[in-house]
Order: structure tokens, then sequence, then C-alpha cells
């Protein structure tokens, strides 16, 4: 379904609501097996009547949000408004609940919902360009609308331009467990009508890693058969100090990183190696995925990377990598190398890895601090490994271990 079909199926719907008529968007099957609708809320009361007749999500975002007095908070797609109000309510008087829809119809819904409710504010735009600043929300909500997108990359990356470092992402959203052959998604579409766009469990995992975040689970909540479930998907933008982000690394990042490179190599104490590759060498030595930089919000200057290589081509150590982690000199000292760690093995967790090694010079007393500090233990010295500046050298082996469900080993 086109966009502007969308808008327009929505915006009728929002007119019915306004007219006290109740409303659905799914086979009446799909709302009693998974409790679409205002159905899946228990805690609804004193809500306005026109926010419950226009329920029409797959879920219940707000009950795993976790909201916080004085956050703030965006639902995508808001609808009639009823998780912009459970939000408001938790969040209190002094944070703040925003409702972003395309449906100008659900917006004037919405408002009329709220009358008399001071921390909310509805806004009429997509959530492929949402109009707030970046940097700005807690969290970020949605119930049965991202599916609906047809450029559902773009949403993954507006939410995370918006979302404050260490913001969550916690969603309501139809997922199916494989891909759907063209005559079951329509004949599945046609009997509950919510599965449209829906990506695979699989694909919602790679498109999150893809943006950025972290931490990522996706929770299967009802059954509506054929492969389809509604589902909740959560997960975290990586938490660093004010001013900067954590984000994948870019091609256009290429001559900061390699200076950050150089600069840690010219101290001695960070490689065998005494001058970074090209950007070439780089990419060529380094997994595509799990490569991350620390920018200022600002201006974009990175001040710190890491990235991972793996130890072996063989499938028998596919989830054993070795990583490097670089902060600016004059940067250093400023917790980014830890928040740069942490966010790199969580996502490593995601991704399923289970070993990360790496090698250490002795003397580098604060790389070794930051690596026992996250679970890195010393499984031992190779002494006098390599010359190093006409020096024979040890080098410090480490690795944390972990299994690929985030438990230890």
């Amino acid at each position: 379904m086109a966009p502007e079909q969308i808008i327009q199926r929505y915006s009728g719907l929002a007119r019915k609501a306004m007219e006290g008529d109740p409303v659905t968007d799914c086979g009446p099957d799909a709302f009693a097996d998974g409790c679409f609708g205002a159905a899946g809320y228990d805690d609804t009361a004193g809500l306005p009547e026109g926010a419950l007749l226009a329920s029409l999500g797959c879920g219940n975002p707000v009950a795993v949000a976790d909201l916080r007095a004085g956050q703030t908070v965006l639902d995508l797609g808001s609808g009639g408004g009823i998780d912009v109000l459970l939000s408001a309510r938790r969040v209190g008087p002094y944070g703040k609940a925003y409702g972003l829809d395309a449906s100008p119809d659900m917006v004037e819904l919405a408002r009329r919902n709220a009358v008399g409710v001071d921390n909310v504010e509805f806004l009429h735009g997509t959530i492929e360009a949402i109009p707030l600043p970046g940097h700005m929300v807690d969290v970020v909500i949605s119930n049965c609308v991202i599916n609906l997108s047809s450029d559902k990359a773009a949403v993954l990356a507006e939410t995370f331009r918006v979302l404050k470092p260490g913001g969550r992402f916690g969603v309501s959203d139809v997922v199916t467990v494989h891909a759907l052959d063209p005559e079951l998604r329509a004949a599945t579409e046609q009997r509950i009508g919510c599965v449209a766009g829906s990506l695979t469990v699989g694909e919602y995992r790679d498109l999150l890693a893809a943006t950025g975040f972290v931490g990522t689970t996706i929770t299967l909540t009802a059954d509506h058969g054929d492969g389809v479930h509604s589902a909740i998907i959560q997960a975290v933008k990586p938490a660093i100090l004010p001013g900067l982000e954590i984000r994948p690394m870019r091609e256009s990042d290429a001559a900061q990183v390699l200076a950050i490179y150089q600069a840690g190599l010219d101290t001695g104490q960070a490689s065998f190696e005494t001058v970074a590759p090209s950007w070439e060498g780089f990419t060529a030595g380094k997994l595509a995925h799990l490569r991350y930089v620390a920018a200022d919000t600002e201006t974009g200057e990175v001040v710190g990377w890491v990235a991972a290589s793996p130890v072996s081509g063989r499938p028998v150590y596919e989830g054993v990598i070795e990583h490097s982690v670089y902060v600016h000199p004059g940067c250093q000292a400023h917790g980014i190398g830890r928040a740069l760690m942490t966010a790199f093995i969580t996502a490593s967790e995601d991704a399923g890895v289970w070993t990360i090694q790496t090698g250490v010079f002795p003397e580098n007393a604060p790389s070794l601090s930051l690596h026992q500090a996250l679970g890195f233990r010393v499984v031992g010295t190779r002494e006098r490994i390599g010359r190093h500046h006409g020096l024979w050298r040890d080098v410090i082996l480490l690795e944390r271990r972990t299994g690929s469900d985030g438990g230890e080993l």
C-alpha cells in the first residue's frame, strides 16, 4: 500500500472515531487472538473514550518502555493518542510526551483527546523525517506502525538521530519468523491486515544493528498464524558523555580515523605497527560490521574509534574476534574508550561473538586497566614476541568470553 493510501485509510478511521464510532484496522480474529487495540492495555482508566475508540495497535509498548519521571518520550504513529497519554502519566509534569502522525485527522483527534493534559504535544509529519531536533528524546515507542513504512531504514535512522545517548527504543510491531512467499503474505494480509510490510525477525535485528543500536531483543508476544507474530522490539542507543555520540563508522570518517590511529602508534605503546595503513588496507583487515566511532554531535569530529578483525577464516572461529580501540590524544581520560568498548561488547554479543581477544604491551597500564574493568582476563604473556623500535617486547594476551545468548561461558 502506498504512503498516500495509508494516510487516507487512517484519516478515514480518525474521522469515524471523531463521530463516536469504534474503529478497527485488522480482522476480528486478530483482535481476539493478539490483543490488538485497547484490549492490549490494562491501565486505561480515566482515558478519553475517543482515545480508546481509535486504539489500533498490536500491543502495549508503554508497559515495557521503562518510562521515568522527567523523561521525554516520542510515539511514532501516535494515532488517537492512547500511548502518548499513558506515557504522559508516567513521565509526570516535568516530562514530555510527543506524538507524531502523518494523518492530519489523527493529529486532530489526538489533540481533542488530550485537552487539559499539559505535558503532551502532537506533531504532524512522517516517521521517516521526524520534525524534532537531534538528541532530545529519552525513549521512542511505537505501536504497529513501523511495519507500514516503505523506508524502515530511514525510520530507524531518524529514531537514532532524535534519541539521546543511552536512549531507548521500545516498540510493538508485527514481524514474521521467516520470509513469506507472496501468495501466503497476500492471504495473511487479507486475513489480519496488519502484516503489511512486516520484516522478519532477522531483518529487524540486522537493520537495528546497521543503524547503530545495540542490546537488541525481540520478544514474540502473540501468534497470528502463518509465521506472523506481534512482538516487542527493544534496543539502546549507546551511552556516552553529553555532546558525543557513538555511531557506526562511515567511509567519510576515514581521514579522522586514520589520524587517530597514527597518533596512537606514535606513542609507541599501542601496537608493533609504526605507520597507519591506507583506508583500503584498514577496511580490508576489519570486519564490515562492529566498527564504531565516538563523534562530536555538533561538529561531527571523530574523537575515538573501535573495530574488529577476524582471527581466522576457519568456520570454527567465526565467533572469535580481535579488536582495536583508539582515542584522540586530546580526549583521553574522559571515559570515551570505556564507552566505545561497552557499546562494542554489547554489539558483539548481539552478533553472536563468544570471544573477544586482544594483545596489550605490559607498559600500557591504562589499556590493561580498561580491559580488565570490562571483564577481560589475562590468559598469558608472549615474551619477547617481536622487536619494536629496536627493542624486544612482551605482549599480554587478554580475552573476554561470552555465550551467544549473552551468558558467560
